[in-house]
């Protein structure tokens, strides 16, 4: 008997994998590319005959010997609803509701994810959001060590107020905005990931093809078992210098007893939040942190509370070598120290941590805000928000879990690959936070990616993407800055075919990576789409840096995309954001005119300008050129001397 419900399991299991069937993709509610052949695509048993029927047409193919057919249908317009079928001696699948339209791929990171009901004025825009005719396909969180053939889920959504809210909030105004105009189906193929750096969307044969990640690309593991082991030395080489080390208890019981070594440790912002995303990617199991205390003298000699924060699960916290708590706690945790505890000067503050059991998925990292880090008598507070150090610990039972940016191409594999060769007009793309640690090598690895996308559809559709915004500190030209050279190297990929860039540092927030102002940044890119591809009239480009000339101590700059003039938001009329340097490359903060589609830029400081910037640091909220069509002005730098992620490269 049991032998036969064997046989009976081993059959149906086979029937069903051999029964005809379309690729996850193509479901009810489908948007399909028109004016362009369609290509539609799925399984059924190897050798098989596959009809094939979409709007009066029908194709006939042959499964190849893995079981894979391809049909492709001459090009249809807009229109619908039609019926899209699959039938075989093994069976049929039918797809109901299909509609021809334009289909837009919406990826990158987090700002793409963002979704509409975390959007501004989300109660109000729920409202606007009866659209039928607009679609939306999300394709769920995968990773793959190779490509992948489909994908394991996946639903074309209608738009409607029930619907809308986890629709992509950048590609949602842009959808709407093209129906508004083109009163034609809009397809948005959805596939970001938060966190996600653009090494993560290459294929491997991209990699390979590119000198400076080749040595990466050669080195991509084939189980997740050999990316462990590539964590591993990668985690010992960063520690310890060596990836061949074996650390013992020794070498980590130097941390807690006041001899260790904390230089190769990893810098946080802040002492909350997981360390996942800080640096220690994938990893689980125990940790440390570190920070120095800079402790007064009339503070040592009264009891104090040292505040760290809120850790759930087993803790261990070292002072100058000396252990002062241990145990588990709830909420806040505050451990009261009697008077001559500390030592006047500098105190080395040491923490053994496991990871959150509440909730169980955190892993390594505390909670709290900024408040609750902090060494107090009761009147004086010395906060302790910033300046901690991270370290795993390789010695105790730990593990490396799959997720974003561990291994690239994963993602390409998992959430890209499948969707190819769906037919697409274009892509819009929203990323880089994750990459501006090496922004020059950007310069390399966004055009990369974008060849890459368009050798694997066999067509160099227009790819358009936003600039980064603003976030974080607004640091001087003398600092220098990473977002800063990122969104240089966005701009420079303008140079290639097809592309084109919404600028939006004027609707950012420097307190907070997502700013929720989606609804700009989707019409920035529709009026690049409507101009470029739909043959809408109407202005669609930011000012963008041109030239730069010199009459006596004034630098003269002019623009491109500035016909109508230039206009500062200012209600006294000042510019601001510009910055000048002279041969010394000392930068200060300058003086800045607008004589009609130019400005003139100086500082008393610098009689033989050499070099002009503008709006250039992470977050330059003091910018505040634009068009007078109300586009804002690209950062820029008329100069090219090395910046500070010049010598930062993808090594993995």
């Amino acid at each position: 008997m049991r032998k036969r419900l064997l046989l009976l399991i081993c059959f149906i299991s086979f029937g069903s994998q051999a029964q005809v069937k379309l690729a996850k993709i193509f479901a009810d509610h489908v948007v399909l590319q028109r004016q362009k052949p369609i290509p539609v695509w799925g399984w059924a048993k190897p050798g098989e005959k596959v009809n094939v029927t979409l709007a009066g047409q029908t194709q006939q193919t042959k499964a190849n010997a893995q079981g894979k057919w391809m049909v492709r249908f001459s090009p249809l317009e807009a229109g619908g609803p039609y019926a899209l079928q699959a039938s075989a001696k093994s069976g049929n699948q039918h797809i109901n509701d299909v509609l021809i339209g334009e289909v837009w791929l919406c990826s990158g990171q987090s700002n793409m994810e963002w979704p509409v009901e975390r959007a501004n004025q989300f109660e109000k825009e729920k409202k606007d959001a009866d659209y039928p005719q607009i679609r939306h396909f999300k394709v769920e969180y995968e990773f793959a060590l190779s490509p992948q053939e489909d994908l394991k889920t996946g639903e074309w959504q209608v738009c409607s107020p029930a619907t809308v809210g986890g629709f992509t909030a950048v590609g949602f105004f842009f959808a709407r905005e093209l129906y508004q105009k083109l009163k034609v189906p809009i397809g948005l193929l959805h596939s970001s990931w938060g966190g996600s750096d653009v090494e993560s969307w290459l294929s491997k044969e991209a990699m390979l093809s590119e000198p400076e990640l080749n040595a990466s690309a050669q080195r991509l593991p084939k189980t997740w078992s050999e990316a462990d082991t590539l964590m591993e030395k990668e985690f010992r080489q960063k520690f310890y210098g060596d990836k061949n080390h074996q650390p013992t208890l020794a070498d980590e019981a130097k941390y807690l007893n006041g001899k260790g070594d904390f230089s190769k440790w990893i810098s946080i912002q802040e002492p909350f939040g997981q360390w996942l995303w800080k640096g220690l990617t994938g990893f689980q199991g125990w940790g440390y942190m570190s920070r120095s205390v800079d402790v007064p003298a009339d503070l040592v000699a009264k009891p104090t509370t040292l505040a760290l924060g809120d850790n759930d699960t087993e803790m261990e916290v070292y002072l100058n070598g000396k252990r002062i708590s241990e145990g588990i706690s709830q909420g806040i945790r505050t451990i009261q120290l009697p008077a001559n505890t500390w030592k006047t000067g500098q105190n080395e503050l040491v923490i053994k941590l496991q990871k959150r059991k509440n909730p169980d998925w955190y892993g390594l990292g505390l909670l709290g805000t900024n408040q609750d880090y902090y060494l107090s008598d009761g009147v004086t507070k010395l906060e302790l928000i910033r300046d901690w150090k991270i370290a795993p610990s390789l010695v105790e039972s730990h593990r490396y879990v799959p997720m974003v940016n561990r291994v690239a191409t994963s993602i390409y594999n998992a959430k890209l690959a499948p969707l190819i060769p769906f037919g697409i007009r274009g892509a819009l793309w929203y990323q880089g936070e994750s990459n501006a640690g090496r922004s020059y090598q950007y310069r390399k690895s966004f055009p990369l990616m974008i060849n890459d996308w368009r050798k694997r559809w066999n067509e160099a559709f227009p790819f358009y993407y936003v600039q980064l915004s603003s976030y974080g500190p607004d640091q001087s030209s003398n600092q220098g800055s990473g977002w800063a050279e990122l969104r240089e190297a966005q701009t420079l990929t303008l140079q290639f075919p097809h592309t084109g860039m919404a600028v939006t540092t004027d609707i950012g927030n420097a307190q907070d990576i997502h700013p929720t102002n989606k609804q700009d940044v989707g019409h920035r890119l529709a009026v690049i789409a409507l101009h470029n591809d739909y043959s809408q009239s109407g202005t669609y480009s930011s000012p963008m840096f041109d030239q730069l000339s010199v009459t006596g101590n004034k630098a003269i700059v002019s623009f491109k995309f500035a016909e109508q003039g230039l206009m500062a938001k200012d209600k006294y009329g000042y510019v601001k954001g510009f910055e000048i340097a002279g041969p010394d490359k000392v930068f200060y903060y300058a003086q800045a005119h607008i004589t009609g589609n130019k400005i003139e830029v100086s500082h008393p400081k610098v009689t033989q300008p050499v070099a002009v910037r503008y709006a250039w640091s992470d977050a330059p909220v003091d910018a505040n050129v634009f068009s007078t069509d109300g586009f804002p002005l690209s950062s820029f730098r008329s100069d090219d001397w090395p910046g500070v992620t010049i010598t930062h490269k993808y090594e993995k």
